[in-house]
């Protein structure tokens, strides 16, 4: 006998049916729709050496290869995602705990490869193009800054926190460190610059060439060096330096005892008596910051106005304001740019800071 023709049989099958979709239809609707493949896994910037960079999203894990960068990354509160950084990273203290990677010009790739960074940074000036290529055939990421300014740092600083997945904190550091900026200037007015020489390194001689961020920083704070080169890190004659006679010696101090030149000991050499603001003790000795195109800058502009003007300050000179660094005593032995340290190991080298990196 046919089954189906069997009026019980049928029945039980209608209802067997009937269920079957009352629970399928609805389970079919609530499956998770599966994830496309044209989802945006990875993002792709210009970076400012003009190269195109394919970043993972998001950006958990981040390798620096430059203090300064190091130092943007903290003052955006990512530093949760540095998990590695070079040797000269000193700044914060905590920067000295990520792991190292080595110096900016000769870092260890393998070192870099075994922290799996999902993005590393560099900076044009720095770093050279021949370990941005080496990342590039590892398969990691890299992304260039190359500012020249200190408008330039502050844009820097808020487009690399765009790439980094933080565009507020960007917008936040950028407008904080151009109000500072422009309440500066606002008391500077139209007061006349100092004349200075910016002294990166003594013997020889090295100061800075007018088209670097530190020779802007300068003009900031109402400072104007008596140095006119086009080259970043010239070599400066002292008869020269005595017949321009600036009107103050700027030095950066990292208050590091292993400094091995001491402002108050050129007083006591020769060449230097020749100098009237080395006589006279007309010096102004502020932070290192100023050798680093990071946030940073801006405090050191700060100190550095506050000592070759202090008219400017003087309704408020019993207290600065809490962000600013503490002045640096007057015999704190100078610093010198990173590049400087980093470049290699002859004196000859360092004058040339060796290696510019991701070319365009």
């Amino acid at each position: 006998m046919n089954a189906v023709a069997n009026p019980r049989v049928r029945i039980a099958v209608c209802a067997a049916l009937a269920a079957w979709l009352v629970f399928a239809v609805p389970s079919r609707a609530q499956t998770p729709t599966p994830v496309s493949a044209a989802s945006p896994l990875f993002r792709e910037v210009t970076d400012e050496a003009g190269r195109t960079v394919r970043i993972p999203q998001p950006v958990r894990r981040i390798v620096s290869l430059a203090p300064s960068l190091t130092e943007t990354i903290y003052a955006l509160g990512l530093q949760d995602r540095l998990v590695g950084d070079t040797d000269y990273c000193d700044y914060p203290a905590d920067a000295k705990t990520k792991t190292k990677v080595g110096g900016a010009i000769n870092p260890s790739l393998e070192q870099i490869a075994a922290l799996h960074p999902d993005l590393v940074l560099v900076t044009k000036g720095l770093n050279r193009l021949e370990t941005v290529h080496s990342l590039d055939t590892l398969g990691i990421p890299s992304y260039a800054t190359d500012p020249h300014t200190v408008g330039q740092i502050i844009t820097s600083s808020r487009i690399l926190a765009d790439v980094l997945g933080a565009p507020e904190a960007g917008a936040a550091i950028a407008s904080e460190m151009q109000h500072r900026l422009a309440d500066l200037q606002e008391r500077l007015g139209a007061l006349p610059p100092k004349r200075v020489l910016f002294a990166v390194w003594t013997e020889p001689l090295i100061s800075v060439g007018k088209d670097t961020f530190i020779a802007d920083a300068l003009r900031h704070a109402g400072a104007i060096s008596i140095v006119d080169s086009s080259q970043d890190w010239p070599q400066v004659n002292l008869e020269e330096v005595a017949r321009l006679q600036p009107d103050f010696l700027v030095f950066a101090t990292s208050h590091s005892e292993t400094t091995p030149h001491d402002v108050e000991a050129l007083a006591t050499l020769p060449a230097w008596k020749t100098i009237d603001a080395v006589r006279n003790r007309r010096y102004a000795v502020i932070s290192d910051a100023v050798n680093r195109p990071a946030p940073r800058i801006v405090a050191a502009i700060e100190d550095l106005a506050r000592q070759l003007h202090p008219e400017a300050f003087a309704e408020k000179s019993d207290g600065a304001k809490e962000n600013m660094e503490k002045q640096s005593p007057p015999n704190a032995p100078p610093s010198f740019p990173y590049s400087f340290l980093e470049a290699n190991s002859s004196r000859a080298e360092r004058m040339n800071t060796g290696g510019c990196a991701c070319a365009r």
